[in-house]
Parts: structure tokens; sequence; C-alpha cells
């Protein structure tokens, strides 16, 4: 399932199920919020909706195929609220590095790493 705002709405959706929530700042996550279940597994660059996940017993993975756990998340936090910080101060960084493919390969590596542990799990 893909949830996106009505302003990144597509002509054309690929293949899957499409859920479009209203344009307000935290609509997506509040639907995903409200609508996920223990052992799904969330992709996500959105370190802030990770840690509200993981509580649920809900696998996070970012798209560069970093896998959110309960041990690593609260120094993301920390770390993006220092950055946070430093954007507030005039300071900012170069911004994302660009998408490469080990990033494709560590997502996949993870994603079905995560898949494997759901499917022992049922």
């Amino acid at each position: 399932m893909f949830v996106a705002s009505q302003a990144h709405r597509k002509s054309n959706p690929e293949d899957g199920i499409w859920v479009y929530v209203d344009a307000s700042k935290e609509s997506a996550d509040l639907y995903i919020m409200n609508h996920v279940q223990k052992y799904d597994i969330v992709v996500t660059q959105d370190i802030g909706l990770a840690s509200l996940v993981l509580p649920k017993h809900v696998y996070a993975l970012s798209p560069r195929g970093t896998i959110y756990s309960e041990d690593s998340i609260m120094t993301s936090l920390d770390f993006r609220y220092l950055a946070a910080k430093e954007r507030r101060k005039g300071k900012y960084g170069k911004g994302p590095k660009p998408f490469t493919t080990k990033d494709r390969d560590t997502f996949e590596m993870n994603y079905k790493e995560i898949l494997s542990k759901v499917a022992g799990i049922y």
C-alpha cells in the first residue's frame, strides 16, 4: 500500500493500492499511524514516523535500506534534532547523497530479511 497526499496524486499510479490523504503537513503519517498493524513493514525516510511505528511491533526501513530499530532510533532522532537546530541557525548541509545501486541492493537485502522474519511468524 502506498500513502500520499492529494498534492502528490499520480495520474496513472503504478501497481499496488494507493491511498490519498489531504495535503496537510502530517496527514500521511497520521494515516499510517492509525492503520499500521503488528508485523507490517513501513518504508519511510521520516525518522520521526519510524520512531512512532516501532513500538507497535512494526518493521521500519529507509528507502536506502537502513533498518530502524528500537535500539538505534534514539540516536537517529538525536542527530535529526541537532541537524534541525543547525538549520535554524542558517547552517545547511549539502543535502542527501545521490541514490546508488548499493543503496538499492542494501534495501533489497534488508527487505527480504524482514519478509523472511515475518513469514517465520505466520
